[in-house]
């Protein structure tokens, strides 16, 4: 089992797409929900982050933040970390 990151995007949002261009370029693999095309995942989202906006990050179920909240783990070795500890089912 590998690392697997969730991430709450929109379809047109340029942060959305660094974070996931981020994600893979760290050997994430990541599911994506796009929530402007699926209202639950909204709510969903909402649910589990407090936040309204995109891109939301989880990896291996620890919430991670927006994109800046990301590039910031990945810059203190914190994803890097993230990356090898196996994802719990």
């Amino acid at each position: 089992m590998t690392a697997k990151a969730q991430i709450y995007s929109k379809a047109n949002c340029a942060f959305c797409v660094a974070a996931k261009n981020l994600l893979k370029s760290r050997g994430f693999d990541y599911e994506e929900f796009l929530i402007d095309r699926d209202p639950g995942k909204l709510e969903e989202m909402l649910a589990r982050s407090q936040r309204r906006t995109v891109p939301q990050v989880f990896v291996n179920g620890e919430y991670i933040g927006g994109f800046e909240d990301l590039a910031e783990a990945d810059r203190s070795g914190k994803l890097a970390v993230m990356a090898k500890i196996e994802a719990k089912d």
